[in-house]
């Protein structure tokens, strides 16, 4: 209990986990990123590649405040309840207005001011309960003080890039994102709180996993109302196969020492690791993600669809870009993340990134279909390679117990 009688919070313990509550919020948060995932597939340019891009920065950082604030205070308790739940709700109205963010659709209501209202309403209501949370505690006060213009800021600035349109919204949009981001960044981590690495840890490892199963979920709104064919089975096991791999870079060992190193970690330091590695990270992560889920949308698309594409013909530009780079994007943040808890370079996953840029020209020249095959086989070959290099290091993080 802490504050007025009237204001009932608990507070979250080094043992705390995730709540169910926190689950059924991240709910809303993958279909927001379903829902960029299908804004960019509709305008497969550079521009739509941008504001896909733009749109996860500003998710991303609605997500992250709600992961500060419920390992501050128990999220299912009290006044934090209520908060989380009238967060999901202007996550979901956020989400809703997705398609028309930039481009408002004739009729009903302005769609880039219904997403920046929703964007208001979530963060203002994250920021009051971190306000009376922060009642005796003056680094916490100080700190959710300075963090307030930031809020108001990237918010005014949705606001008016939905009075615009063309580069003007989209530099608007971009300064939205350095408002939020660069502010938080040079208010410093000092006053912050992280009560509990192992709940944080937890946290981020859930939402790569609704990030993966995002990826998933592209396969098959990709061959949706098509028949199934030998292609289709052989293009949705190949692109299981990419996200499975994805999933043992992170899950294998890089998560459990990362809330290790966490763990081991203390008042400033343990908050700065939190910050850079996991909210700052796991973003061009959760990017490489939905980029990735993109091109598996479209590879689907090519092979399932007769009536348009022919097995033979290539995965091309954004779409190809967006298979390889998301995914090489992807394992530069994992190997960065890593770096930055336990000071470990993942070399192979380097290697693995720049083979993956440098492949692009050649796989233009493949049948879709081999593109992805080259991309699964890759991602194998890098965690059987690991797996067996580091096997006696495997087998201690794994199996040995952490002193």
């Amino acid at each position: 209990m802490v504050g007025p009688a009237r204001v009932r919070v608990e507070r979250v313990r080094e043992s705390s986990t995730a709540t169910t509550l926190e689950l059924f919020f991240d709910l809303v948060f993958v279909f927001a990123l379903t829902q960029v995932t299908a804004l960019m597939a509709d305008d497969v340019s550079g521009r739509g590649l941008l504001r896909g891009v733009l749109l996860i920065a500003v998710v991303w950082w609605c997500w992250v405040g709600y992961s500060w604030l419920s390992n501050v205070v128990k999220a299912d308790e009290g006044w934090a309840r209520v908060t989380m739940l009238v967060g999901m709700a202007a996550m979901f109205v956020l989400a809703l207005a997705i398609p028309e963010s930039f481009v408002d659709l004739p009729g009903g209501l302005s769609g880039p001011t219904v997403f920046a209202f929703g964007y208001l309403v979530l963060r203002s209501a994250h920021l009051v309960l971190f306000w009376i949370i922060s009642d005796g505690d003056a680094g916490l006060r100080r700190q959710v003080a300075l963090f307030a213009p930031t809020m108001v800021g990237g918010t005014v600035l949705l606001l008016l890039a939905g009075q615009t349109s063309g580069d003007a919204q989209l530099l608007l949009w971009l300064a939205a994102v350095v408002a939020d981001y660069g502010g938080t960044m040079i208010i410093g981590a000092r006053g912050w709180r992280l009560n509990s690495a192992r709940h944080f840890a937890e946290r981020h490892g859930l939402i790569v996993i609704i990030g993966l199963g995002e990826s998933i979920v592209a396969i098959g709104v990709g061959v949706t109302e098509l028949p199934i064919s030998w292609p289709i089975v052989l293009a949705a096991t190949l692109g299981l196969a990419v996200s499975a791999s994805l999933w043992w870079t992170y899950f294998d060992t890089s998560a459990l020492l990362a809330e290790h190193a966490l763990a081991d970690a203390e008042g400033h330091r343990r908050v700065s690791m939190a910050r850079a590695a996991f909210t700052y990270l796991h973003l061009p992560m959760m990017a490489g993600i939905v980029l990735l889920a993109l091109g598996l949308k479209k590879v689907l698309e090519y092979v399932g669809d007769a009536g348009h594409h022919t097995l033979s013909e290539p995965l091309y530009g954004v779409p190809l870009w967006a298979l390889y780079g998301g995914t090489a994007l992807y394992l530069a943040a994992n190997s960065a993340f890593s770096y930055r808890c336990y000071r470990n370079v993942k070399a192979f996953r380097l290697a693995t990134a720049a083979v993956l840029v440098a492949l692009v020209p050649v796989a233009a020249n493949l049948p879709a279909l081999a593109s992805l095959g080259v991309l699964s086989a890759l991602l194998i070959a890098l965690n059987v390679v690991e797996s067996v290099r580091f096997r006696a290091m495997r087998d201690e993080v794994r199996h040995g117990g952490h002193e």
